[in-house]
C-alpha cells in the first residue's frame, strides 16, 4: 500500500491526511508547529459570492463546490474529534460609505447579477436592520445569505484530533529539503538528519512551498497580511460585515461567543514578519467607522501571516512534473473555504491516480503561464480566507 508524507500540517494538509487515513491509506504529516500558519491568522470568511472577482469564473465554481460541501465537512470532523467548529451562517453584508464605494458596489451587484449569484440590494435602514449596530452613516449595501464563516483555530483542532483518531501519524520536526533519488520524490529529509520515506509526498506548505530545498519551481509567493482579534463582541454582529470605507477594505468576522476577527491588510514583502502601528491604526480606525462599538472593545491579538499567492489568485492542485510529488498549495485567500474540496480531489488522486475534472483548472503547470501579478490593483482585489 503506497505511503503518502504530507508536509504542513495546517487546514489543507490536515485535511488531506485525514480524509486518506479514512480510505485506508497510511499518512505521515510533518510540520515543526502544525497549525502556527496562516491557519492560525484565518478569520474563517466561507464567502465565494462577496469575494467574487471578474476573471475568477472557474475559481469561483470551485469555491461554491467547496462551500456546497462544508456542512457535511463540519458534521464529519465535529463527529470525529468532539469539538465545535464555531460554523455560522447569518450571511454576509456589504457596506459603502460614498458615493465612489456605492458605485463599486453596484458594479460588483451587476457582476453578480450576470453570474446568476444570489445577492439582495440593501437600502440604508435594510442593511441596519439585519446588522444593528453598524453605523446610520453608510450609504447601502448587499446581502449574501449564503456566505457563510468558521472558526479556523477551532476547525484546526478537529482536524488534528479526527486526523490522528484516523490513525495519522503526525511528527512533528522540521523539513529540511524535499527527498529525491533518481528523478522522483521519495520522502522528507528532516533537519535532525532524520528521512521519512513515502512513495508520495503531498506538499501542502503555504506560502513557503516554494521555498523548501529541492522543490521545483512551483508559482507561489507569500503574501503578508496583517490582522487584529478583539473581545468583548457578544452580540454586537450576527454575520460577517465587509466594507468599502472611502475606497479601502476592511471586514469584520464574529466567532465563538464574544470574539471579533478585523482584517486585513495585503502586503508584497515577502516573509516579513513585522506588525506595524500604521497598519493597525488603519484597520481600527475603519472597523470603527463601520461599527462604532468596536471602540469599546478589547485588543487581544494582533499578528502577521502570509498567503500563499499564485499568479492568478487560484490554487495548485495535482500532480507536478517530477514524479511523487503532489500539491495542495497556493489558496490565497481561500485556504479554509477550499479546504472540502481541496481534501477530497487529492484524496481521490491518490486512490486512482487521476485527478477530478474539478480540479483539471488548476493543475500545477499552469503556473509558469504568466508572472505573478503584483500590481496595486491586483493586490487590492479582496480578502483572504488564509490569513483573514
Amino acid at each position: 500500500m503506497s505511503e503518502i508524507v504530507v508536509a504542513g500540517g495546517g487546514l489543507i494538509g490536515l485535511a488531506v491526511a485525514w480524509r486518506c487515513a479514512q480510505r485506508g491509506l497510511p499518512v505521515t504529516v510533518i510540520d515543526e508547529a502544525p497549525g502556527s500558519g496562516a491557519s492560525y491568522a484565518a478569520a474563517g470568511m466561507l464567502a465565494p459570492v462577496s469575494e467574487v472577482t471578474y476573471g475568477e469564473e472557474a475559481l469561483l465554481a470551485l469555491c461554491q463546490a467547496s462551500l456546497q460541501r462544508f456542512p457535511a465537512f463540519v458534521t464529519d470532523v465535529q463527529a470525529a474529534s468532539g469539538i465545535d467548529v464555531g460554523l455560522r451562517t447569518a450571511g454576509t453584508v456589504v457596506v459603502g460609505f460614498d458615493t465612489d464605494d456605492m458605485r463599486a458596489l453596484q458594479d460588483l451587484h451587476a457582476y453578480q447579477d450576470e453570474l446568476g449569484l444570489a445577492v439582495e440590494r440593501l437600502t440604508p435602514r435594510q442593511v441596519r436592520r439585519r446588522e444593528p449596530s453598524l453605523t446610520p452613516r453608510l450609504r447601502g449595501g448587499l446581502a449574501v445569505a449564503g456566505d457563510h464563516s468558521v472558526d479556523g483555530r477551532s476547525l484546526h483542532a478537529a482536524l488534528l484530533a479526527a486526523a490522528q483518531a484516523a490513525g495519522v501519524r503526525i511528527r512533528r520536526a522540521r523539513i529540511a529539503a524535499l527527498g529525491v533519488t533518481g528523478g522522483r520524490v521519495t520522502g522528507l529529509q528532516l533537519a535532525d538528519g532524520a528521512e521519512v520515506r513515502g512513495d508520495t509526498v503531498v506538499a501542502a506548505l503555504g506560502a513557503r512551498t516554494g521555498a523548501l530545498p529541492g522543490m521545483p519551481a512551483v508559482g507561489v509567493r507569500p503574501v503578508k497580511g496583517q490582522i487584529l482579534r478583539l473581545r468583548g463582541a457578544a452580540g454586537l454582529l450576527a454575520g460577517t460585515v465587509r466594507a468599502l470605507v472611502r475606497g479601502r477594505q476592511v471586514y469584520l468576522v464574529p466567532y465563538a461567543e464574544d470574539r471579533l476577527v478585523v482584517g486585513a491588510t495585503v502586503e508584497d514583502r515577502g516573509f516579513d514578519a513585522t506588525v506595524t502601528v500604521g497598519a493597525v491604526h488603519d484597520l481600527l480606525r475603519d472597523a470603527i467607522e463601520v461599527v462604532p462599538a468596536v471602540s469599546e472593545l478589547e485588543l487581544v491579538e494582533v499578528l502577521a501571516r502570509w498567503r500563499p499567492g499564485t499568479s492568478d489568485n487560484a490554487p495548485l492542485l495535482g500532480p507536478t512534473e517530477l514524479p511523487g510529488l503532489v500539491l495542495a498549495t497556493g489558496h490565497y485567500r481561500n485556504g479554509v473555504l477550499l479546504t472540502p474540496v481541496t481534501a477530497e480531489v487529492i484524496t481521490d488522486l491518490l486512490i486512482s491516480g487521476r485527478l477530478p475534472q474539478l480540479a483539471v483548472p488548476f493543475t500545477p503547470h499552469r503556473a509558469s503561464l504568466r508572472p505573478p501579478d503584483r500590481t496595486p490593483a491586483a493586490q487590492a482585489s479582496g480578502g483572504d480566507h488564509s490569513c483573514s
